[in-house]
């Protein structure tokens, strides 16, 4: 993975931290339509925690999505993302990611871990963009990172062609001292 010029690493302090809900986002974006039309949309974070260690690599970071709160601003199609042709939100309810190791290169960093949707699990990387301290009175911070899923991969394999196949998500985390 390779980090952007513009890249801003600043290493947390060791210790423990909690997803903040209110102040976190995961957006992505796709293509739909034979890959015509773009589209944009979002997932609720829905809880997670973050162990900073010494050594960074050493650190463990889950963050757990709602898989009912996927929301394109279409109604229909998030409906039927959610239904059990695609999510199955009912059934499995959240998405997890796990990450297992914490690498800086150079500027940037790359977080290495597991995503779970439907209870299929893969490997995915996650390129850190920004992380830093957050706009509060709370101590914590902000990850921004990025990553693109191949919903194959997944199982999710309904409406080939007219549903994107890759989703390029960013995900935007304030983590909180707990």
């Amino acid at each position: 993975m390779t980090m952007t010029a513009d890249a801003t690493i600043e290493a947390p302090r060791v210790g423990r931290y909690r997803l903040d809900t209110r102040r976190s986002t995961v957006t992505f974006r796709t293509r739909h339509l034979f890959g015509l039309a773009p589209v944009k949309g979002s997932f609720a974070p829905r809880g997670g925690s973050l162990e900073v260690a010494d050594p960074l690599g050493d650190s463990r970071v889950l963050v757990e999505i709602d898989s009912a709160s996927f929301d394109t601003g279409n109604g229909r199609r998030d409906a039927s993302v959610r239904s059990a042709r695609f999510l199955d939100a009912d059934r499995h309810p959240t998405m997890r990611f796990t990450a297992e190791r914490i690498e800086r290169s150079g500027a940037g960093a790359t977080l290495t871990g597991t995503l779970v949707v439907r209870e299929v699990a893969r490997p995915v990387e996650l390129a850190v963009e920004r992380c830093g301290p957050h706009a509060g009175p709370r101590p914590g911070f902000t990850i921004r990172a990025t990553t693109r899923i191949d919903r194959f991969a997944f199982g999710l394999t309904a409406q080939r062609g007219m549903a994107g196949r890759h989703l390029d998500v960013t995900a935007e985390i304030v983590w909180l001292a707990a």
